[in-house]
């Protein structure tokens, strides 16, 4: 571990915490903490990979903070967590071998299918409808959520908002969503924090400040999500999805 520069540290502290704040909710803190640790420095590679270390530490304290206020439904996430990690692991495996510039259109179709229909279903999330599956709708259900862990182990931008919107499809409420997508955000923060360790990228002198910044942001925004409720959460979705759409199409005429 090299010495870190002050202002250095202080604009990671700051950065992390709005980052985990967001991302507490609905995800997309990556949009602000992978530039904020581009900006100090770092490569790329190693940027995303310590990137993973801190939203690691953020994402954990958000899911406790969620399963906490009883905004989880363990029975179906806890056979989900599994499948998301094996996804996640199978997409960072995979990412080596394959260019993850070919996912960019369609993440781009998908992220504006995503935020028309949250816009126009005004009354969408607003309660919880969820009642279980059908064992048809499970093993789908299960496949979608592979697909996203797989997408976050190879390509990342969005995961948050794909998660909660699938959790909203299955009639869960916003905030309910925000906790169940939380848990599994963590399990595929998890599998490709685990694949960058063993290649050795992962900055800890900039990880471990931004990341105790964003076990703050986490505790924060999470509960601050719990007492607003589905309005405060449904709004900062639509916040977020637009900001990824906005970057996806900067980076795809780029």
């Amino acid at each position: 571990m090299h010495d870190i520069h002050l202002y250095t540290l202080l604009f990671l502290i700051a950065t992390g915490f709005l980052a985990s704040f967001i991302d507490a909710v609905v995800g997309g803190g990556g949009l602000i903490s992978i530039p904020a640790l581009l900006f100090v420095g770092l490569p790329p590679s190693t940027a995303i990979a310590t990137n993973k270390l801190a939203s690691s530490m953020g994402s954990l304290t958000s899911t406790i903070s969620f399963i906490r206020s009883g905004k989880v439904n363990f029975r179906l996430v806890s056979k989900l967590f599994p499948i998301t990690l094996i996804g996640a692991l199978f997409g960072a495996y995979i990412v080596k071998h394959v260019s993850s510039e070919i996912l960019k259109p369609l993440v781009l179709t998908l992220l504006i299918t995503v935020a028309i229909y949250t816009i126009l279903k005004k009354e969408w999330g607003k309660d919880s409808k969820y009642r279980g599956m059908t064992k048809t709708k499970a093993v789908l259900f299960a496949l979608v959520i592979f697909l996203i862990g797989f997408y976050d182990g190879f390509f990342g931008a969005g995961t948050g908002a794909f998660l909660l919107f699938s959790f909203l499809m299955i009639g869960f409420d916003f905030v309910q969503s925000a906790g169940n997508a939380k848990v599994l955000n963590f399990a595929s923060n998890l599998a490709a924090l685990f694949m960058f360790l063993y290649l050795g990228i992962v900055n800890f002198s900039y990880g471990i400040p931004m990341g105790i910044a964003m076990i703050l942001g986490a505790i924060i925004g999470s509960n601050f999500a719990i007492k607003k409720g589905v309005s405060y959460v449904r709004v900062l979705f639509i916040l977020v999805t637009l900001f990824l759409i906005g970057k996806n199409i900067f980076d795809y005429i780029k």
